[in-house]
């Protein structure tokens, strides 16, 4: 996956970017992960997140990386949740830190847990 797409799209704007590009409509993706045409509506405008399954869905039905597309979701999921709290690169840094040090700290077990 391209690097811009990671770093200036939403998991929503891809999506619709992949569907648009291959002339689907919305009940097509839809009847693809089996759910409702206005939940593939509402994740394309980013009202609503996806649920985790539909990303490794969403990788083979538009042959794209999976471990990619995840970075895209859950650069989502995290931009989604710190937005609204206005927070600064200090903040960013200092969760990123804190990630390496759970994973440091949790490294024997074997497992991350919160």
């Amino acid at each position: 996956m391209d690097k811009a797409i990671l770093e200036r799209s939403t998991f929503g704007e891809w999506l619709r970017m992949q569907r648009e590009a291959r002339d689907w409509p919305l009940r097509k993706v839809a009847a693809l992960l089996d759910i409702d045409t206005s939940i593939v509506s509402k994740l394309e405008r980013g009202q609503r997140q996806p649920q985790r399954e539909y990303v490794e869905k969403l990788a083979l039905i538009f042959g794209e990386d999976a471990g990619a597309l995840l970075v895209l979701y859950l650069a989502d999921r995290v931009a989604y949740e710190l937005a609204p709290e206005g927070c600064s690169d200090e903040v960013l840094q200092a969760a990123e830190a804190k990630i390496k040090y759970l994973r440091a700290k949790n490294a024997k077990q074997g497992e991350l847990e919160f």
